[in-house]
């Protein structure tokens, strides 16, 4: 099996991204990228999808987060799409329940090839610290068009804010981990009727 890994570099005049995963990792991340609670959240989506996660960016976060936060989510779905390849082999639909105390959130995903984002979650405060919350549809949508993902996010759950976004972030990476995997019963096999993802 050849190794799943990617690199790849985003560069515009607002954001200078480096993403660097393996798919099939121990959950190894390191972060730069001046905003401390997305760092904080990655570390969810490596720690539990066992995905390594090399995350750099120097973006314009003295206007806001914004541009950092969207620019980030869209990097890690090109290097998600470059490093699973093809898709033949995965099992490709994947999707976990995960509690922190009083919240809980569930994400579905499909390696679909078709992009979607479908996101409910009933925040109940607008900003955790400094982050604004609003920005973690960006990411999410920017991961979802760029890894070709079909992507259900829901917080069943939950008052405080950082519980449900911290669900979030958990059951995001156990939903990859499951939809990677290799299922050794399609080994080599597209999973799909049409041929082709």
């Amino acid at each position: 099996m050849s190794a799943r890994t990617a690199s790849v570099r985003r560069d515009t005049l607002e954001t200078k991204i480096t993403v660097d995963l393996n798919l099939d990792g121990m959950g190894a991340a390191r972060f730069d990228t001046g905003v401390p609670f997305l760092e904080h959240m990655m570390d969810q989506i490596a720690r539990h999808g066992l995905i390594d996660l090399d995350v750099t960016c120097d973006g314009d976060i003295h206007i806001d987060d914004h541009h950092s936060v969207e620019d980030i989510g869209i990097t890690i779905g090109q290097a998600v799409a470059k490093a699973v390849g093809d898709k033949k082999g995965i099992r490709r639909y994947g999707y976990a329940y995960v509690p922190l105390d009083e919240a809980l959130s569930r994400v579905v995903i499909d390696f679909s090839g078709r992009p979607a984002l479908l996101m409910d979650i009933p925040f109940t405060q607008k900003r955790v610290g400094q982050f604004d919350t609003e920005l973690f549809w960006e990411f999410f949508q920017g991961f979802a068009n760029h890894a070709q993902v079909t992507l259900h996010i829901d917080c069943i759950k939950g008052h405080n804010t950082h519980h449900q976004i911290e669900t979030v972030f958990k059951a995001f990476g156990r939903s990859l981990r499951m939809a990677l995997e290799l299922d050794p019963r399609m080994a080599g096999v597209m999973p799909s009727t049409k041929g082709t993802l």
